[in-house]
């Protein structure tokens, strides 16, 4: 049920974003059932192609706790990350990764899996399909009308 709650609140950060006419991506970083931090897609807001949702959520929680170790938190985003926000999510060490809608052509979270196989240093735990309808009803809304 709290997956369900905090997805919620990553919702309300896309549509944040959808309005703004960036991709319609939120995440909320979760430590001891508070959210410490959320955000959105920014990148055509502030014009700059590393403003992802997950990248803005990770750098404000660090400057919480005033350190790079997130490995207590559990980040809920509304789609699949891509391959550099994956990097980031690992580099913060953050223990566990929830996210409502895959993304085939950038995701790159699936292939975390492997490397949680392979024995890695650190690789999250990977839930998916939380709120799956309603983020791919928003991305479908946005993308379509984007190309008209």
């Amino acid at each position: 049920m709290q997956d369900k709650y905090y997805m919620g609140e990553a919702l309300k950060e896309a549509e944040l974003a959808y309005k703004n006419g960036d991709v319609p991506v939120g995440a909320v970083l979760v430590y001891d059932n508070k959210i410490i931090a959320k955000n959105h897609n920014r990148k055509e807001v502030n014009k700059n192609a590393i403003d992802h949702a997950e990248i803005l959520v990770i750098k404000e929680a660090c400057e919480y706790f005033k350190n790079w170790h997130l490995e207590e938190c559990t980040l809920y985003i509304t789609l699949e990350p891509c391959l550099m926000c994956a990097g980031a999510i690992i580099q913060s060490r953050i223990k566990r990764i929830v996210y409502a809608t895959s993304s085939p052509k950038f995701g790159y979270i699936e292939s975390l899996n492997k490397l949680n196989n392979e024995k890695n240093n650190h690789v999250p735990i990977i839930e998916t399909g939380v709120c799956e309808k309603e983020a791919a009803s928003l991305l479908k809304k946005f993308f379509k009308e984007k190309r008209g």
